[in-house]
């Protein structure tokens, strides 16, 4: 479910999606991993430690697929 807000925070924000926000969301995805049993805190900690240079190439790479 937040995945899913957070996804839809970042489409929202578009091409203003800047370094603090991207920051600011893996900070509180980090947090949610704490939550999780140990089974799955592994897989959630590597998409929350994904650097936003990662995430912005990810990124420019879907907006020109789309094209």
């Amino acid at each position: 479910m937040q995945k899913t807000l957070v996804v839809g925070v970042l489409i929202l924000c578009g091409g203003c999606a800047s370094r603090d926000l991207y920051d600011g969301v893996q900070a509180s995805n980090r947090f949610e991993c704490n939550m999780l049993p140990p089974s799955q805190y592994k897989a959630c900690i590597s998409q929350a430690t994904r650097s936003y240079d990662d995430y912005e190439r990810e990124r420019q790479a879907i907006k020109s697929n789309e094209k």
